[in-house]
């Protein structure tokens, strides 16, 4: 079974979701197409059983690195490893939740980015809304990023700095009174980092779930951020 789920990773790695059939899983093996379905039932269920395997690896990762004694500090660990994940696999983004509903690695992965909330004064809504966030802010950034480059970077027309530049230039162009948001943002739009830019995103929305659970961060500066007491 390892051997069918580790081809039938490759195959969605270098292909994507639609590469994964079952005849094209059994050529991969070098087998026939019975010797898969004594492992899987349809394409279906390879495809949970990939994403499965794949969330167990990352368990077994953030399970490593978890355990600061800050539960935030926690689940942004937990966070970024998944985000790493989901850009490497864009295939991953758009099932991993799927089936929360029985046990296997999502529903495990659900529970494990929701405990750290236990350890935060928070109702039982409040960290439902904390983890729904988290998990809306690293999907949505991930499958954004996981997403094949526009057809002139694919080409190899312009790299991804001339790119963005066409945007900056256009913005640019624009009247500043008319869009003085754009002219303001538009120097550190042109040379952004996408891993950067998903992590700001990440802290402001785990700062806000900070600010709620008044949980000071381990360095003991208010949990909203502002300076400390006599700093």
């Amino acid at each position: 079974m390892e051997a069918v789920l580790g081809a039938a990773v490759e195959l969605l790695d270098e292909a994507g979701e639609p590469a994964l059939t079952i005849r094209g899983l059994a050529s991969r093996l070098g087998t026939g197409v019975g010797s898969v379905y004594w492992y899987v039932s349809g394409r279906d269920d390879l495809l949970d059983r990939a994403v499965d395997h794949v969330l167990g690896g990352v368990l077994a990762e953030t399970a490593k690195l978890t355990g600061t004694g800050d539960p935030i500090e926690d689940l942004r660990t937990m966070a970024v490893m998944l985000f790493d994940a989901i850009v490497d696999r864009p295939w991953l983004g758009s099932r991993f939740m799927r089936h929360i509903d029985a046990p296997g690695n999502s529903l495990q992965l659900y529970e494990e980015l929701g405990r750290p909330t236990l350890r935060l004064d928070l109702t039982p809504l409040q960290r439902f809304h904390a983890v729904s966030a988290v998990v809306g802010t690293v999907v949505s950034n991930a499958a954004d990023l996981g997403q094949e480059p526009p057809d002139e970077v694919a080409d190899g027309m312009m790299n991804r700095d001339e790119f963005f530049n066409r945007y900056a230039e256009t913005w640019r162009s624009l009247d500043d009174a008319a869009y003085p948001f754009l002219h303001e943002i538009v120097d550190v739009f042109e040379d952004h980092d996408d891993k950067e830019q998903f992590l700001a995103a990440l802290d402001l929305t785990l700062a806000g779930l900070r600010q709620l659970a008044g949980h000071p961060p381990a360095d003991g500066s208010p949990a909203d951020g502002s300076p400390a007491a006599g700093a």
